[in-house]
């Protein structure tokens, strides 16, 4: 009887180690055929457009000294009406000039005790803002402005507030196009990459949209928009 048992437990043992060697064997198979499953690649699409900028924002500064008050606001508003004669005798309509209120610095305010007089009691700065979307001929009388300062008219310049910028609105209409770019150049480095590697490109593990960012081409062509967009996807690979 006793024979017979251990006969019995050791056919058992053998059938669990046959069975554990199996789902070892399984489960090892399975890891791998995971991994193979899991082996991807990551890549690059870029997509790249220059374009015109279709609005120019463009403030004329300019300063004005004295010491009656009175006679200063005239100074400014005689420059102001110059300046709009000359620009809309250069191809700007009125309707694109705004004008802001001029600031007033009194100095003799601001010299806190120090005796030290300046030779003129009030400053003036006064700016005329172009806003347009015909950008050749803002870019065009810009450089004729130095005619105005022949006249007497002492411009600014160096500051942000004095600054002009160039607008590029049109993104929206290009963005289709530059994304479906951006993604075929990628796929056709995986797909390169793939072909190197011998194996097979799968689908589309995941993928991401970088942001479209807007330059100007250089400092010499500030209207000139370089506009840049990079897409990151993943794929599958298979033997």
């Amino acid at each position: 009887m006793k024979t017979q048992t251990n006969a019995s437990a050791f056919i058992l043992g053998i059938f669990i180690f046959i069975g554990l060697s199996s789902l070892g064997f399984l489960l090892g198979n399975a890891v791998v055929d995971f991994k193979q499953y899991d082996r991807s690649v990551t890549v690059k699409g870029l997509s790249e457009r220059e374009q015109n900028a279709d609005t120019v924002i463009w403030p004329i500064q300019f300063t004005a000294a004295g010491n009656d008050l009175e006679s200063l606001y005239g100074s400014i508003e005689q420059s102001t009406a110059n300046i709009q004669e000359f620009l809309v005798k250069n191809g700007i309509t009125p309707a694109e000039l705004t004008f802001s209120s001029p600031a007033i610095t009194d100095k003799s305010a601001q010299q806190y005790g120090n005796n030290a007089r300046a030779e003129f009691r009030y400053t003036a700065v006064q700016t005329v803002t172009v806003y347009s979307h015909n950008i050749e001929a803002v870019r065009s009388v810009m450089g004729k402005l130095s005619e105005l300062g022949k006249r007497g008219i002492v411009f600014t310049g160096g500051n942000h507030q004095a600054r002009t910028e160039y607008i590029f609105s049109r993104l929206n209409e290009i963005k289709p196009e530059m994304i479906e770019e951006a993604t075929r150049k990628a796929r056709e480095v995986a797909e390169k990459f793939a072909s190197d590697s011998q194996s097979k490109l799968g689908k589309i593990k995941r993928a991401s949209q970088g942001q479209f960012s807007i330059r100007a081409r250089n400092n010499n062509h500030p209207h000139i928009k370089k506009i840049r967009v990079v897409s990151t996807i993943e794929y599958y690979l298979s033997d």
